[in-house]
This record gives C-alpha cells, structure tokens and sequence, in this order.
C-alpha cells in the first residue's frame, strides 16, 4: 500500500492542498459577517479531509472495477434521482436535494461522477475503433438523456448542462466522427443564435410562459446577461454588484476581509456561488489569476496521465472529468464577468458544498487510480482484446482524415 500511495501523483496533492487553503480562508472571509454561517469553514476542514481520504481510498481501487459495474451504478443513480423528484426537498430554486438527519445531499452532483464512468463502460463496451452515428452516438446519447429530463425536472438547469458537457467530451475522446462533430457544432452554433435573436426579439412573450410554467427565475438569470435593459432590479442585483466588486479589486485587491462589496453583503451567497468574487475583491487581479493557475496545473496534470495511459477506458474518464471542471469553472467565473448567465454552480474546490467537493474529490480519487493501474494492459475486467494505445488511435485516425482530404 505504502508503495502504490507513493505512485499517486504529489502535484495534484499538492494543489489540492492549496485550493483547500483559499477554500477555506474565502469561505472565512465570506461569512465571518453572518452569526448563522460562522462556521462554514471549520466544515470545510471537515469536508475536506473526508476528500482526502477518499481520494487515497478510491486510488487504491482499480478503476477498472469501477467501470465494470457501471451499469449498477447507473441504475442506483437514477433511483436516487427519481427519489430526489419525489421526496426532494427545494434549496435556492432546485428541488434535487435529499435530507438524511441533518445531512443533506444532491443525487444530481454525484450523478456526474458516475455518467463519466457510465459512458466509459459504454465506450469499451463497442470496441470500435470510431464512433458509428445510429449504432454508438444515438444510443449513449440517450443513456445520457434520462438523468438529463430528471435533473431538468428538478428545475436544476446548472447541473443538467453539465452532463451535455460530459457528454461531449466523452464523444471527442471517445474517436467521433469528425463530419459528426462538424454537425454537432453547427446545429449547436445555429440554436444557440437562433435562441439569442428569438429571446430578445419575444422577450415579453417568452417572460410570460415561463411565469406560467413557474420557471420565471430562469428569465431572472438570463435577463441580466442577454438584455440587461429589460432585467429588472432584483435580476440584475447579484451580477452586478458582484461585477463592481471584481472590478473594485484592481491589481492587487482590497487585502483580506477588506472587501467592501463582500464585507456589508452586497453580494449573495459569498461562500458558495459568489466565492470568486471574494477573492477577486481581497486579492485581486494576481488572486485570481493564481487560482486560475491552480486549475491550469491540475488539468495539466490530469492530461499528462491520460497520454500515458494504455487502454481506453482510462482517458475518457480523465477527459470526461476534465470537461466537468472546465464546464463549472467556465460557468462560474463567467457569470461574474457577463460571459455567461447566472445558473448557481459552484466554483470546484473553492465553494462550500460538501456534496459537490466531495464527489470533485472522488474524481480525483478515479484519476489517481488511472495513474496507478492505466499502464497496465487491457485485460478481461475490460472486456476487450489487446488494442493499440488511445493515443496511436487518434493519431491514426488524423492521417485517415488528413489522406481522405
């Protein structure tokens, strides 16, 4: 044990260590004002040595066997999804949340985790080289589909484009056609104008069916970002005061538990979905940008064990993992920055949240497996004969397309 616990990866420990520390003095910071969260942090010490050892725990396992009872997994996740439909209780618009006692957990997050080893399992399982449109990228993508209308039912918009993210990612990987991707983009890129243009030109009409179908805090979050001459001030409250405060931060920042915007609560929920905005504020410009680094080193890290892994369920669970952390970081930050519209996902390792650190934890654990057991060979537990490394496949793949060309 001692002598595999050495193998895992000591930079990804190290940063993990780091992103615990800003964790936990932003969250100080964040809501050392308010008697009712005063101790957010010391969970999140708490939180965070559970994730600790899950990672060790969950390195140690082959991930092979995580990918091989998949399916069951899948399943599980699903029932506790449809319970957190039924027996949900609601937390800031979202009905996804399940109460044990006094602890509480949201089956939508842990779903991510398990869709990424879902789909690898579904990616081995076929053991062809490319992706096929109607014999491989249907069917996932209908596997895919289910927990998507679950989580959207519970009202949960964030956490249900993640797993369209994954899903992306795990097609890229996964050796998709490139005519396959050209289409998807297109057809991406299309809706998405299309949706842009017909939401500003039928705002009001558009406004009013969401009010009938009770999603009205949806516009709430898109008005600000779209059209923020019709947001109303409430919609606009939260990103633009959060926007005054990164800006207010200048190059250096106002210096920690001095943010004026952070301090006298002009911002909501300054430790979990506004985190950033803490740091940005009390660090400024170089606070940020040294969080952001953090992230660079650790996707870095991760992409260095996909390259050197040598069967194909390894890679397509890092990059699964990968596409999720870019989703959350992306969406975050950009909310903040008028890139991208309010949605409540948290920033990974730096909000509060013991579900959401816990299962960012778990995915590390899965990737500090992939860097024990990825260079052994595929075997058996895989269910695929001998394949060349995922790596000459796409290179293959490349001088195919480039030939055809």
């Amino acid at each position: 044990m001692l002598r595999m616990l050495k193998k895992m990866d000591g930079v990804i420990l190290f940063v993990m260590l780091l992103l615990m520390i800003i964790s936990i003095f932003a969250i100080y910071s964040g809501t050392q004002t308010d008697a009712k969260l005063a101790n957010h942090h010391v969970k999140t010490i708490y939180f965070y040595v559970a994730g600790f050892i899950a990672v060790l725990v969950i390195g140690l396992v082959n991930y092979k066997l995580y990918v091989k009872y998949a399916f069951y997994l899948y399943g599980l996740g699903i029932i506790l999804l449809i319970l957190a439909n039924v027996l949900g209780s609601s937390i800031n618009n979202a009905n996804g949340w399940l109460k044990l006692g006094e602890f509480s957990f949201q089956p939508a997050e842990l779903f991510k985790m398990i869709l990424i080893l879902f789909l690898a399992h579904l990616i081995v399982k076929r053991q062809r080289g490319t992706l096929e449109f109607w014999r491989d990228i249907v069917p996932i993508g209908c596997w895919a589909f289910i927990p998507f209308a679950l989580v959207m039912a519970q009202n949960d918009l964030g956490n249900a484009l993640g797993y369209v993210v994954i899903l992306a990612a795990v097609f890229w990987i996964g050796n998709m056609r490139l005519k396959h991707a050209l289409i998807a983009l297109a057809i991406v890129g299309v809706a998405f104008f299309g949706f842009v243009k017909a939401y500003t030109f039928y705002h009001d009409e558009v406004f009013t069916f969401l009010e009938k179908i009770k999603r009205e805090h949806w516009a709430e979050r898109i008005d600000p970002w779209l059209v923020p001459e019709k947001a109303t001030s409430k919609a606009s409250w939260h990103t633009k005061n959060a926007g005054l405060a990164i800006g207010s931060g200048g190059i250096i920042g106002k210096g920690y538990l001095q943010g004026t915007s952070v301090q006298s609560g002009r911002v909501p929920y300054t430790y979990s979905d506004s985190i950033f905005v803490v740091i940005a504020e009390e660090f400024g410009f170089v606070g940020a940008s040294v969080l952001i680094l953090l992230y660079f080193i650790l996707i870095q890290r991760m992409v260095l064990i996909a390259l050197t892994c040598r069967d194909r369920a390894g890679p397509v669970i890092i990059v699964g993992i990968i596409g999720m952390l870019l989703y959350q970081v992306f969406e975050n930050v950009g909310a903040f920055l008028g890139l991208m519209p309010l949605t409540g996902i948290t920033l990974p390792f730096i909000s509060y949240g013991g579900t959401s650190l816990l299962i960012n934890m778990a995915c590390i654990g899965v990737v500090m497996s992939i860097k024990l057991y990825g260079q052994e060979e595929e075997d058996e537990l895989l269910m695929g004969e001998q394949q060349p490394r995922w790596s000459e496949r796409l290179w293959n793949m490349l001088k195919k397309e480039k030939s055809a060309v």
